[in-house]
């Protein structure tokens, strides 16, 4: 066999391989590769998205956790100023308690003391009636005995 023949049968051998590949492995070889293309970029452009969107949701929990504390921090003041009027409040509550036991321990007071001038008003009358009694060795009469005593309690 001649070089030339046999080149020239492989090449006509090789030109339809070629036309064979080009006509049914290459189109679904070629469909299956832009498939991939377009997978990989959808999925790149997701992720892209997915990067954006977790940007902005790490924003906004951000925006709420200082609202969160910004509010915590405005009730703790509020608890604050509460319980400091409470407080406030106990202490003019309890002030005007002692007042009132003050003053009634006054009253008390006083009146113990014209109680106990009444008792030494008396007390006194009748030791005066008694000394005049021993002093005078006779019998008074009851009525004037009276009288006297009250001029007596009317005058201390």
């Amino acid at each position: 066999m001649n070089i030339n023949a046999t080149f020239f049968i492989q090449m006509i051998v090789f030109l339809i391989l070629v036309g064979f590949t080009m006509k049914f492995v290459w189109p679904p070889i070629a469909a299956a590769l832009d498939e991939r293309a377009k997978k990989i970029r959808e999925g790149l452009s997701a992720a892209d998205r997915a990067k954006a969107e977790l940007a902005i949701a790490n924003k906004r929990v951000e925006e709420q956790l200082s609202s969160a504390r910004t509010d915590a921090a405005q009730r703790l003041a509020d608890a604050e100023r509460l319980a400091h009027s409470m407080v406030e409040e106990a202490k003019g509550r309890a002030s005007e308690e002692g007042a009132k036991i003050v003053a009634a321990a006054h009253a008390e007071a006083d009146q113990e003391a014209s109680r106990a001038r009444e008792t030494l008003r008396e007390q006194v009358a009748a030791l005066a009636v008694k000394g005049a009694e021993q002093i005078l060795r006779r019998e008074v009469d009851a009525k004037v005995h009276a009288d006297l005593l009250g001029q007596l309690k009317a005058e201390l």
